[in-house]
């Protein structure tokens, strides 16, 4: 598999649907579609979306079938880090090689971006053409909870707010858990759901995907101490200027490798029940642990 091209080709399946599904840029008013648009079509590995594809693709599903569904998960995600990059949260100038959008439009219309955008997910989830019902409501449920308090913003407090490595490293592996492998979580289950796997499916699919978010996650903290700043297209060491609890804070750079390289193996483990149908999802943890972007 060559699986550059594989993500590529999930990307502009997702990137196409995101232009119809995202409200033109001279609708009325125009300056929070512009906003919208500038964070949403702004590039990105599009890792999340091409989740819920291969997590319906690796049960049998179809792409086509799920489009709505990765779109909404791509649009929390850049809802997230509309209001990641803000002057209360990370205070980031730059995120793709780009201004940020609180850069760009200003404090407030950032923010009301980003609560369009997380609107918006939850409307494209409603439009979802299923002849199971019931299937298309537990992944809003999920979604929903994935991206709350119980998820993605849960860790995003518990990362703004400790900074003391005392709290050690089940704080930590609940920040990553939370603020990165929530969203992992629900995207690989949201295809597969909706694609209708089995129990022991789900939960196999579910391992994998917290210790992808993991080993991603990781590999986040070791790039902002030692990444190439024109390959991230943000500047590196904002961790340490916020003074955040990281991986490489708590053990240094290389223990922290080790660790990455553990989850990584262990998700690579969790997907022993399945055949080729899940090779996308094994390059993808060789992808997250070698990437330098």
């Amino acid at each position: 598999m060559n699986f550059k091209e594989e993500l590529k080709n999930r990307a502009n399946l997702v990137e196409a649907a995101l232009e119809r599904f995202l409200p033109s840029s001279d609708a009325y008013p125009p300056l929070i579609h512009q906003a919208m648009r500038y964070s949403v079509m702004g590039g990105g590995k599009r890792l999340r979306p091409a989740l819920v594809i291969a997590g319906a693709e690796t049960v049998g599903g179809k792409s086509a079938d799920v489009l709505p569904a990765a779109c909404a998960v791509e649009l929390i995600h850049a809802y997230s880090l509309i209001h990641d990059d803000l002057p209360a949260m990370d205070d980031d100038d730059y995120r793709r090689g780009k201004l940020t959008n609180h850069k760009v439009y200003g404090e407030a219309v950032a923010i009301l971006a980003g609560d369009a955008l997380l609107t918006l997910a939850f409307k494209l989830l409603t439009e979802i053409e299923s002849s199971h019902p019931e299937k298309v409501l537990k992944v809003i449920n999920e979604l929903a909870e994935g991206a709350g308090t119980f998820g993605l913003i849960g860790g995003q407090v518990v990362d703004t707010c400790s900074t003391d490595e005392s709290d050690g490293e089940a704080v930590l592996e609940y920040i990553h858990r939370h603020k990165t492998g929530a969203l992992y979580r629900v995207s690989v289950r949201a295809g597969a759901i909706l694609a209708g796997a089995s129990k022991k499916q789900l939960d196999c699919l579910t391992e994998y995907a917290e210790l992808l978010g993991l080993a991603f996650q990781i590999k986040d903290d070791i790039l902002d101490v030692e990444g190439d700043e024109k390959k991230l297209g943000k500047p590196v060491g904002s961790d340490i200027k916020n003074e955040k609890l990281t991986y490489p804070a708590l053990f240094g750079l290389e223990k922290s490798r080790e660790k990455a390289r553990q989850a990584a193996g262990k998700a690579q483990e969790a997907l022993r029940c399945f055949d080729r149908k899940a090779d996308f999802l094994r390059a993808l943890v060789d992808f997250v642990i070698n990437r330098d972007f």
